[in-house]
C-alpha cells in the first residue's frame, strides 16, 4: 500500500514540476492561484515521507544502502536544479530543467535497479 502511494506521489511530483515550468508560459493567470503554489510542496512532502516509510519498513538501511545514498544525493541535486529552473530565464533555465529531469529519471532507475552505477 505504501509503495503504491509512493509511486503515485512520484507521478504527481513529476507532473507538478513539469506543470510549474510550462504553466507560466501557457496559462500565466493560473499560476497566481494559491493551490498551484501550495500543492507541489504538499506532494513533495508526502513523497518524501512515503519514501522514508518504505526505507524503514523494508529495513533497507540494514544491508547495502549505497543506492539510497545515491538517491539522496541525486535528490539534493534535483532540488538545486529545480530552484535554478524557477529563478532563472533563457538557456540557463532550460539547461537546469533538462538536468532536473535527468536527475528525476536517475532516481527512478536507481530505485528499481537498486544499483547507483547501473550505467557502467
Amino acid at each position: 500500500m505504501i509503495k503504491m502511494l509512493h509511486l503515485t506521489f512520484v507521478l504527481l511530483a513529476f507532473a507538478s514540476f513539469i506543470g510549474r515550468v510550462l504553466l507560466p508560459m501557457m496559462r500565466p493567470d493560473l499560476v497566481k492561484h494559491k493551490a498551484f503554489k501550495i500543492a507541489p510542496h504538499v506532494i513533495d512532502t508526502l513523497l518524501l515521507l512515503s519514501g522514508i516509510t518504505l526505507v524503514v519498513q523494508g529495513s533497507w538501511l540494514s544491508g547495502n544502502y549505497g543506492w539510497i545514498i545515491a538517491k539522496i544525493i541525486a535528490l539534493l541535486i534535483y532540488i538545486g536544479l529545480g530552484v535554478l529552473v524557477m529563478r532563472s530565464e533563457g538557456q540557463t533555465r532550460w539547461l537546469a530543467f533538462a538536468g532536473a529531469i535527468a536527475c528525476f529519471i536517475y532516481i527512478g532507475i536507481v530505485a528499481v535497479s537498486k544499483n547507483p552505477f547501473f550505467f557502467l
